[in-house]
């Protein structure tokens, strides 16, 4: 027979998952498969959290989506955050 707590800390990690904290993961998981090849230190959760903070939740979406579709991801997903590089289009 296992412990309780073993039951509880398995709920409430499932419960915690969220929809932006996949995204989170997984711009994460795309960017650092680049970043190690060219020998930069890996992006951490806790400073792709404060990189996409301003970005709504919605267009994530729209950035997975064309990040995906281009060519060099971690190219595209740097100039889409950019907000500079949008200026002229508003």
């Amino acid at each position: 027979m296992k412990h309780i707590g073993s039951h509880l800390k398995r709920s409430i990690k499932d419960a915690r998952i969220t929809e932006r904290g996949e995204f989170m993961e997984y711009f994460c998981e795309k960017l650092n498969r680049d970043r190690e090849r060219d020998g930069y230190s890996k992006i951490t959760l806790a400073r792709m959290g404060k990189t996409l903070e301003k970005i709504p939740t919605k267009d994530l979406y729209y950035l997975k989506k064309v990040c995906d579709d281009a060519g060099n991801f971690s190219k595209k997903f740097w100039w889409e955050i950019n907000p500079k590089k949008h200026e002229k289009e508003a």
